[in-house]
């Protein structure tokens, strides 16, 4: 697949995500009010002290793609999905941003009917939001990624190796680039 300059040029899907405002107690309160799950491990990160909320309230241009659309449709490591997204105009998203998508974006369709199982893999329909790690060690959750199962809507965290493979169907969300975004002004 050849690449252009920009993601404005690849099939995506942009969202203005309002962030920050709020501590993590008050975002996971948030949460909770709004019918939303969290798995053991989207807990852990909230509990994670190294985990930051901003506290200015802020809007963000999120850009979901597949890695598929980053070049890779055999798929890629995180740092190789990361690098093409950069030279995109696209960035790492704060932690922040998973918690905050999941309650703005409730109308997500289901990914999981008509696919079987999977383990050591996004579902089918999920979204992982690119952000940086809290922590180097595999033990520690890597970050957020989005889901609905039967109806329900999921703030789940995953946890993974630099070496693994992420799949060319998997989605993942970036924020446009401060350098890009001001370039559209």
């Amino acid at each position: 697949m050849n690449l252009t300059n920009s993601y404005r040029d690849q099939p995506c899907i942009i969202r203005s995500v309002c962030i920050g405002g709020m501590g993590r107690r008050e975002l996971l309160a948030e949460l909770q009010i709004n019918g939303i799950e969290l798995n053991a491990a989207g807990l852990e990160l909230f509990a994670n002290d190294t985990f930051t909320t901003s506290e200015v309230t802020m809007v963000l241009q999120s850009v979901e793609i597949a890695v598929d659309t980053l070049g890779f449709p055999q798929g890629a490591t995180i740092d190789s999905i990361c690098d093409s997204a950069a030279q995109l105009g696209l960035s790492l998203c704060p932690l922040e941003l998973g918690p905050h998508l999941r309650l703005q974006y409730r109308d997500q369709p289901e990914g999981h009917v008509g696919h079987p199982p999977t383990q050591h893999r996004a579902p089918p329909g999920s979204l992982t939001i690119a952000s940086a790690p809290l922590s180097e060690d595999d033990n520690i959750p890597k970050g957020f990624y989005l889901r609905r199962i039967d109806g329900v809507l999921w703030l789940r965290a995953y946890r993974s190796g630099p070496e693994h493979i992420w799949s060319g169907e998997d989605r993942f969300v970036f924020i446009i680039s401060p350098n890009a975004a001001s370039a559209l002004l």
